[in-house]
């Protein structure tokens, strides 16, 4: 039986943990009152918002994915749009004219990978970023590789760096990646299973079915 492992310290049912990234959220005074709507590229940025001021839910929520909005929602805030695609390119041409010329609030990571914001700002919206959480690799010496024939979850940018940064690749794993954005940082040599919607729910059940078809053949 091949195991499945996603790279974070979240439970998922069908999958086991491998806490290769961390979230370390900023103890920073942020003054909300200059926007009009707010945006959130993750629930980390929610969550790390929410320790720094409870008054984020007063405002509009622009929000990248189901995920994202889950959390907004769990928490108290609304939000008004929700990005059909879960691409941080895509999600800024999506709402840029919702935002021209309103003031706005990205609360992201210290790390982004997409050009959001420089699309947002030459479409006209008055975009402030401000850096709320950082993701970091686990110390290598507390995790363990992987056993042969696994299936590894590649949900961000992070987690490849980190996976790469503590093992080296077997030939028998098989991974399992949530977008295109986060295939990209894949090492060319590595073939991989993307998959359809960009949750981690997806990924296991894709993983599990990939899994199901090796048995019958």
């Amino acid at each position: 039986m091949s195991d499945i492992f996603v790279l974070s310290q979240k439970k998922f049912k069908d999958a086991k943990n491998l806490p290769l990234i961390l979230f370390e959220y900023f103890d920073k005074k942020v003054d909300l009152s200059p926007y009009e709507a707010l945006i959130f590229t993750s629930k980390n940025g929610v969550l790390a918002l929410d320790k720094i001021t409870p008054s984020w839910k007063e405002y509009p929520i622009f929000s990248i994915g189901s995920q994202t909005s889950k959390t907004v929602r769990e928490l108290g805030g609304e939000v008004v749009y929700e990005a059909k695609n879960s691409y941080g390119d895509t999600f800024a041409h999506e709402i840029k004219r919702r935002l021209k010329n309103k003031r706005v609030l990205f609360a992201r990571a210290k790390v982004v990978t997409s050009s959001l914001n420089s699309i947002l700002r030459n479409s006209g919206v008055k975009l402030h970023e401000e850096i709320v959480y950082e993701t970091k690799c686990n110390e290598c010496e507390k995790l363990k590789k992987p056993p042969l024939n696994s299936y590894i979850i590649f949900s961000s940018p992070s987690t490849i760096s980190c996976f790469f940064k503590c093992f080296e690749w077997d030939e028998s794993y098989s991974a399992v990646v949530i977008g295109e954005k986060t295939a990209s940082f894949l090492p060319k040599n590595i073939s991989y299973i993307l998959s359809k919607k960009q949750t981690i729910s997806s990924c296991i059940a894709l993983a599990k079915e990939n899994i199901t078809k090796k048995k019958g053949k």
